[in-house]
């Protein structure tokens, strides 16, 4: 039997140390394992495949569909919305154009009432200033005929004195009808 040295035997009875002498530094690119991490490489692939496949990414698909109905639920209330906006907006015209055509119609009918009190109060002036230009004619009529009488008067003095100055006597009665006739025309 050989004997053992404490430092050197104990690397030789594991084996440490020829196998330290044979790895080229990392185990992982020792090629006298390559064989043993290709299969298990391979099996944790596979694993990972198969719960990605059965778990994870049906849940991520769950979401997705979750997420794509919420989207086209969402757009197909938009739409709705966009069509009740569209709708609200034309009853709003429809509401503002009978406004001004109601408007234009209060404003025709003031305009109406208006003229219909003005021709009133016109008829009204009207009539009193047909009333004044009446009752000014009366008057005008009645210091026309005071100055008729009046003139027909003098005219008649006139006429005697007159006569008088020229020395001849007039008869009253001659006088009146000489004045009338010539006041006639």
């Amino acid at each position: 039997m050989a004997t053992v040295t404490t430092s050197d035997g104990l690397a030789d009875a594991t084996g440490i140390a020829t196998h330290a002498a044979e790895t080229p530094g990392m185990p992982q690119l020792n090629f006298d394992h390559w064989g043993n991490q290709i299969f298990w490489l391979i099996l944790a692939l596979i694993a990972t495949y198969l719960i990605l496949s059965r778990v994870a990414l049906p849940r991520i698909g769950a979401v997705l569909a979750e997420r794509q109905g919420t989207i086209t639920n969402d757009i197909a209330a938009a739409e709705d919305l966009k069509v009740k906006a569209q709708e609200a907006e034309a009853a709003y015209d429809k509401a503002l154009i009978d406004a001004r055509a109601e408007a234009q119609q209060m404003v025709a009918q003031a305009k109406a009432d208006m003229q219909a009190d003005l021709d009133i109060e016109m008829a009204k002036a009207d009539a009193e200033i047909a009333a004044q230009v009446a009752e000014s004619e009366k008057a005008i009529a009645e210091i026309r005929a005071s100055a008729m009488v009046n003139v027909q008067a003098v005219a008649k003095d006139t006429a005697e004195a007159l006569v008088a100055a020229l020395g001849g006597t007039a008869d009253a009665a001659t006088v009146d009808a000489a004045v009338d006739a010539r006041m006639k025309g």
